[in-house]
């Protein structure tokens, strides 16, 4: 190997180390998750922080544990987020065996807001004889949260941003919505309407 050849792959060699490094220097640190893993997306943290502070703001109750039976046949299979605690719920199993008062709403709908309090106070003087259970239908839970904050309303919600509930149960497409499911599964009624006071909601439950 004659001394030129020799000096030329040195000097090929060199270039070859610096375009590696500035390919290196440009493309950055890979990003990485709390716990120092790479992956994920810049942001998810802290969504995910703002999320858990939302649900803590909240202090929603507890979603119901399963009940007697399969529950409601419509209902089957669909599993959504319970949004004290972003647990899992399968829905069919939550509702079975309870008279179950179940209203779609979303945080950005007027009536809902105005409504959200008296089904609260419905639950109130109800007891035990019947489960409110509210379901919040558009993806932003946070905003659904701080709604829910803001009223002091702290009944078991359910997070449906795709709306399996309400389309496994043929709800109409308006909001709010108020479905009475009967202990056996059954739908006794759906009212697409809001209710402005407790006897109003009372009567539609009771069916008179």
């Amino acid at each position: 190997m004659t001394t030129a050849t020799r000096w030329t792959i040195a000097v090929l060699a060199l270039l070859s180390a610096l375009v590696a490094g500035l390919v290196l220097q440009l493309r950055g640190p890979a990003p990485t998750t709390p716990d120092g893993a790479t992956g994920g997306r810049p942001g998810d943290a802290a969504a995910g922080q703002a999320l858990a502070e939302a649900r803590r703001g909240a202090d929603l109750s507890p979603c119901p544990t399963a009940g007697a039976g399969a529950g409601p046949a419509a209902l089957r299979g669909i599993a959504v987020e319970c949004a004290a605690d972003g647990a899992p719920v399968d829905v069919a199993a939550m509702f079975a065996g309870r008279t179950v008062v179940l209203n779609l709403w979303a945080y950005w709908c007027g009536p809902c807001r105005a409504e959200l309090p008296v089904l609260a106070e419905y639950q109130r003087r109800a007891g035990s004889d019947v489960t409110v259970v509210t379901v919040h239908q558009d993806d932003n839970e946070a905003a659904g949260l701080a709604l829910l904050t803001e009223l002091g309303v702290r009944l078991p919600t359910l997070q449906d941003g795709r709306r399996r509930i309400a389309a496994a149960l043929r709800v109409p497409n308006v909001m709010p919505a108020t479905v009475v499911l009967r202990a056996d599964g059954s739908v006794a009624r759906i009212v697409a309407q809001p209710f402005t006071d407790v006897a109003e909601l009372a009567a539609a439950v009771e069916g008179r």
